[in-house]
């Protein structure tokens, strides 16, 4: 009996410890995500097999309540909720496909895999084990991924151990010699520190102060800036003609996040100014569900909430280059980045608005899974936060 309830223990245990350590915000630490099939083939049973599912996901999205207090000023119980829904899908797809049945559980694992990958499980598919393909095999691309997901079947059979040992060995020497992309030549992410009232201070001034921030960054050479998510609030002509106007003169091009308001509700763009004009660069795939993306909204007649582009715009063209845009949320999950890379984007623009994370590793971790998808693919990266 001791010893039924001790394998049990530690399986969930060492779970919760893969799920920490893997997603603690530092991108050489993520293949310890691995674990996580291991422990999930060695489980007796399905429920046992939900609970180390449930261990890994609650752990690697620990920051999650404390965030959602922040951005909502409420206690924890929303973010606890949010939390716990968050894990049903990924909790739910490793239950219904755990079996002990040797032969099959490598196909079942790789059927989980892939439907933690897309929507519409994949919408909350954080903390994807996948992920780690871009420390083990920096450069490979899709050869690298598919490297990457063959381990991941070979982990949860006999095998394993074989499997494990190759991996260690890609990894200690991706370690050895791990040096982090660089942005492309002319480019510059800008990082603000203006917590809560970016996005939401609409008034002229802070217009002004973000162009002045611009052209000071702009000052060393970089001739295309990029700002956080909603730097730029609500898309107006006003907002439009005001920094069209300033950067007239100027070889700078902008781009920033803003938001644009119809009577259905808001898409969260990126948009991009010169003195030439400015457009709409971008639509962003996958807003955060809940607190931005509200299907139920539509389905009871009513308006609002941001509007989810599933599979539009993977990229975008910016003078001669082609960009794969990713906003906030789109770097937790796996196929917005994916969709990208099969159009070969020449690098990967990241923005983000995470003042609400404070005291969490939520922008630790976007940075890193992003960072590890560069790797993988050989791409200049360019990244701008707000905090």
């Amino acid at each position: 009996m001791r010893h039924d309830c001790l394998q049990p223990t530690l399986l969930i245990t060492s779970a919760i410890v893969a799920g920490t350590v893997a997603w603690s915000g530092h991108v050489l630490l993520l293949p310890v995500a691995l674990a996580f099939p291991i422990l999930w083939a060695r489980a007796q049973t399905r429920s046992v097999a939900a609970l180390v599912a449930a261990g890994y996901f609650l752990a690697a999205s620990r920051g999650l309540p404390q965030g959602v207090a922040a951005f909502y000023a409420s206690d924890l119980w929303p973010g606890l909720a949010l939390w716990l829904c968050a894990s049903l899908s990924f909790v739910a797809v490793h239950a219904i496909l755990w079996t002990k049945d040797p032969g099959v559980r490598a196909f079942r694992y790789l059927v989980a895999t892939a439907l933690m990958a897309v929507p519409p499980f994949g919408i909350t598919g954080w903390a994807h084990p996948v992920t780690a393909a871009g420390v083990l095999f920096p450069g490979w691309g899709w050869w690298g991924l598919a490297a990457t997901t063959a381990g991941l079947m070979g982990l949860v059979i006999r095998t394993w151990p074989a499997v494990l040992i190759a991996f260690a060995g890609f990894w200690v020497w991706s370690a050895a010699n791990w040096t982090e992309p660089r942005p492309p030549d002319g480019w510059r992410g800008v990082d603000l520190q203006m917590g809560s009232s970016l996005g939401r201070d609409t008034s002229i001034q802070r217009q002004r102060d973000l162009i002045a921030t611009v052209k000071d960054r702009a000052a060393s050479g970089d001739a295309t800036i990029v700002l956080p998510e909603s730097a730029l609030g609500f898309w107006t002509p006003t907002v439009e003609r005001l920094w069209v106007k300033a950067l007239d003169g100027t070889e700078i091009s902008v781009v920033a996040g803003a938001i644009v308001v119809d009577a259905e509700g808001y898409d969260n763009v990126l948009v991009v100014l010169s003195a030439a004009g400015s457009g709409i660069l971008y639509r962003e795939r996958m807003p955060v569900p809940g607190s931005m993306w509200q299907p139920w909204r539509s389905w009871l007649g009513e308006t609002g909430g941001a509007r989810a582009h599933f599979f539009a715009n993977p990229t975008a063209a910016i003078g001669d280059h082609h960009v794969a845009p990713l906003i906030c949320y789109e770097q937790l999950v796996v196929w917005p980045v994916l969709q990208s890379m099969l159009h070969n984007p020449d690098f990967i623009v990241a923005v983000g608005n995470g003042w609400w994370t404070k005291g969490t590793s939520i922008v630790a971790i976007q940075l890193v899974s992003t960072m590890a998808w560069a790797k993988l693919f050989a791409k200049p990266f360019v990244l701008s936060f707000n905090t």
